[in-house]
């Protein structure tokens, strides 16, 4: 699991475009607050900066032409087996990338995209 940098979304390959999405909804969902090494860092965070996230990625998606379904445009939203959250307060830092998302974690998303045979210019 993991959520590329936020530069490469725009670039990234279908296939790993797709997945983010699958893990974007994981883990606004049951996986909310779940240990996993790659993305914890996630967690110190109110999930609404993964909220705007994910809509950074649906709208790679969109732009790309595919669908999703747009009960994950709403922030409170957690997928079906999930509750939704009862208030969320939103703060201008949730709109800002992850700091964790900085050059060091760009050459290391575009390593592991390279062992994967996918090459992205920058």
């Amino acid at each position: 699991m993991r959520l590329w940098h936020e530069e490469l979304i725009s670039k990234l390959p279908r296939q790993q475009l797709l997945g983010q999405h699958r893990e974007c909804c994981a883990l606004r969902g049951l996986g909310w607050r779940k240990k996993h090494a790659t993305v914890d860092y996630v967690f110190e965070y109110s999930p609404l900066k993964l909220y705007h996230y994910h809509m950074k990625v649906m709208g790679e998606m969109k732009r790309r032409g595919y669908q999703n379904d747009l009960k994950w445009e709403d922030p409170a939203y957690r997928g079906k087996n999930c509750p939704p959250y009862d208030h969320l307060i939103e703060s201008p830092d949730d709109t800002l990338k992850y700091p964790e998302h900085n050059g060091k974690y760009l050459t290391e998303c575009l390593e592991n995209l390279a062992d994967k045979g996918i090459h992205i210019p920058q």
